[in-house]
């Protein structure tokens, strides 16, 4: 208990002093909190890992009641995650920011966003009361908005904050209305009220209570249709705080979706099969769109779209297993959505801190104006390589491992043998299947065209590598990445614990998780060795024969061309014509050409915008015609002050008159009903 209370204290004590602080300070004592509340939380994360349960209760208030701090296995789970991604990130931000050192007034209010942003999403994962659920969610978004719009004197920094907060907002009332329907029926606040009401009223209500609390959290994690926000906030945000929202807060939603699948008594076939269908397409639209964009981090935004797909298919596996009984198959589908969630959290915010050391470099994230940065950043070249390889899920980094869980779940309900659910599995395999292939093909886009070649620009001003330190935090996501998929046993015992919470089943009896997890992991991992030995021998032969030889670089063949030119190489849309020309029905492309004309051209320009069609359709459209619609009304506000006056005389007239003649008024109301 006091421990918790020293956990609440540390951010309040940091929020009062962060004002008086010199700017070089403000980092720092940030990051020491962070550090101190990582501790705090992580201790009891562990607890809860090794199997103990812990709850404690606060007095609340006359409107809240009692109010319950739980942390169980999911909890502790996903606060580790939290608090790994919150340290590199807060350290990496240590050394970003340093660029805005001059902006005394951004940075404090920065530093106290901060800070509340990772104290709200710890308490999110341990609180089980409705309302301080909702005031932390609150304090979740607000300080996420103004973490995302740092550099709100650009038009389209503040646009998208704008944008990520109204459907932060819409998220909580989806929320607001699960929470107080269960508030009416029951007269409680605490999430027990949820699992008590569903027991006693299986059925509709509680898959109408459930898919309201989906949705909530499908907008929070980014889930298509309820993606719109997320290409935008997170390309705005600086990178820290990008790393951070693809890592941890979109992840939130996830946690949203775990927590309610082990509070609420629902068809859990009907939800599995529904996740299911939302993940598919999530994971398709995603990558599709990712291959596709010229800007560095929004091709990142929309493949983290693309990896909470894969999570939420490994969720929806683990629910179909619920409710067909089935453990193996629920166990291997929760297995890999959380080990997918951790996996996602560390190539994703790794790949974000590399973004953001080539935008430190070169001042742009457009794709088609970089080129060559391997020649002069080699250590970020390497670590975002890593990185891509792990997004693509290939051999032997960890994106593969979670993966191949869930591949295993789709094979194990395969078995069932009937037509409606083969069918199901063919066509979810084969999306994951094609997910996993044009990831390749846009990580392939993405790490030749930005690191090899040469530049396709000049830059008037020196590109050089970031400080070792700045690149510290990277290495250590990057050694986790690498462990995780070369040694994938040693977070089976930390994977257990959740895992069985989920699958509502017994970690000493029952179905041996890790036993079973040990089985099937046992031949995948020799197989990643025997590729690793493989490449290194590989690599030696090739050392060992040209020891002795000299290498000699020569310019490359300019294919005739008298005089090379940088830009014969592939831009970032040459690279996919093929795959934009094969799915131009599904992508929604606009082109601005200037025609060349003449003899002897001057010049000429080609380009092509992508743009979201579900944007367009689900958002822009109905705004649009809301916007038509108020439009019609437009002569009430004229400018003339005669008008104005006579507002003012009809309302005062109606205050006296409607009174007077209220009877009259409802007799003919009535008689209108009766007509």
């Amino acid at each position: 208990m006091n421990l918790i209370k020293a956990f609440l204290a540390i951010p309040v004590l940091v929020i009062l002093l962060i004002p008086f602080l010199q700017t070089k300070g403000k980092g720092l004592v940030v990051y020491a909190a962070i550090v101190l509340n990582a501790i705090l939380s992580g201790y009891f994360a562990f607890q809860s890992l090794s199997g103990q349960f812990l709850e404690f209760t606060f007095p609340g208030s006359l409107v809240t009641g009692p109010v319950n701090i739980r942390i169980d296995a999911l909890s502790g789970w996903f606060i580790l995650i939290i608090n790994f991604v919150f340290l590199t990130g807060s350290f990496y931000g240590l050394f970003y920011m340093k660029a805005y050192q001059n902006q005394k007034n951004n940075i404090t209010i920065h530093s106290i966003a901060f800070i509340i942003l990772h104290t709200a999403l710890i308490s999110l994962c341990v609180v089980q009361n409705s309302i301080v659920f909702l005031i932390a969610w609150e304090f979740m978004a607000l300080s996420a908005f103004l973490l995302v719009i740092f550099e709100h004197e650009k038009m389209a920094t503040l646009t998208s904050g704008i944008n990520y907060l109204i459907q932060s907002h819409i998220s909580i009332v989806f929320l607001m209305i699960g929470f107080i329907w269960i508030a009416i029926k029951t007269g409680s606040y605490d999430f027990s009220a949820l699992t008590a009401y569903t027991t006693e009223h299986p059925g509709a209500p509680g898959l109408f209570l459930f898919l309201s609390f989906f949705i909530a959290f499908a907008i929070k994690a980014g889930f298509v249709p309820f993606h719109t926000w997320l290409p935008y906030a997170h390309p705005a945000a600086p990178a820290h705080i990008s790393g951070i929202m693809s890592g941890v807060i979109i992840k939130i939603g996830i946690f949203g979706i775990l927590r309610m699948i082990t509070l609420i008594k629902v068809d859990f076939y009907t939800v599995g099969l529904i996740i299911l269908t939302f993940s598919v397409v999530s994971g398709l639209y995603g990558v599709m769109l990712a291959i596709v964009q010229h800007n560095l981090k929004k091709l990142l935004a929309y493949h983290s779209i693309e990896n909470i797909g894969i999570i939420g298919m490994g969720i929806g596996l683990g629910c179909i297993g619920m409710g067909k009984g089935n453990n193996w198959l629920a166990t291997l589908g929760f297995a890999g959505a959380l080990l997918h969630t951790l996996n996602h959290a560390l190539f994703k915010s790794l790949l974000f801190f590399t973004a953001g050391n080539v935008y430190q470099a070169t001042h742009t994230l457009h794709i088609e104006h970089l080129g060559g940065l391997i020649k002069k950043m080699p250590q970020t070249s390497l670590l975002f390589l890593i990185a891509a390889i792990a997004i693509s899920g290939i051999p032997p980094f960890n994106g593969f491992i979670s993966e191949f869980f869930i591949y295993s779940g789709f094979y194990n309900w395969m078995k069932e043998g009937l037509v409606g659910p083969l069918m199901t599995i063919i066509f979810s395999v084969l999306s994951l299947v094609l997910i996993g292939g044009l990831a390749i093909l846009c990580f392939t886009k993405a790490f030749g065209i930005v690191f090899l070649g040469n530049a396709r620009q000049k830059f008037h001003h020196e590109i050089t590598e970031v400080p070792f330190l700045q690149l510290f935090p990277l290495y250590l996501i990057a050694f986790l990445i690498v462990l995780i998929g070369v040694f994938p046993q040693f977070i089976l015992n930390t994977l257990s614990q959740p895992v069985s919470l989920l699958a509502g089943i017994s970690v000493n009896t029952g179905m041996p998780f890790q036993d079973q997890m040990a089985g099937i992991l046992q031949p995948l991992t020799w197989s990643i060795w025997i590729f690793i030995l493989i490449v290194a021998l590989t690599f030696i032969i090739r050392k060992f024969f040209i020891l002795n030889r000299k290498v000699v670089i020569e310019p490359t063949w300019g294919c005739g061309y008298v005089e090379p030119s940088v830009k014969l190489q592939y831009t970032a849309n040459s690279f996919v014509r093929a795959y934009s020309k094969l799915f131009r029905p599904i992508l929604m492309t606009s082109k601005t050409a200037e025609e060349i004309n003449g003899i002897f051209p001057s010049g000429g320009s080609y380009e092509t915008h992508i743009y979201d069609r579900i944007e367009k359709y689900l958002i822009d459209n109905p705004i649009a015609a809301y916007k038509y619609l108020l439009g019609r009304f437009l002569f009430l506000q004229n400018g003339r002050l005669q008008f104005y006056i006579l507002y003012g005389i009809i309302f005062i007239v109606s205050v006296i008159c409607i009174p007077i003649f209220y009877d009259q008024i409802m007799t003919f109301y009535e008689f209108i009903k009766q007509i």
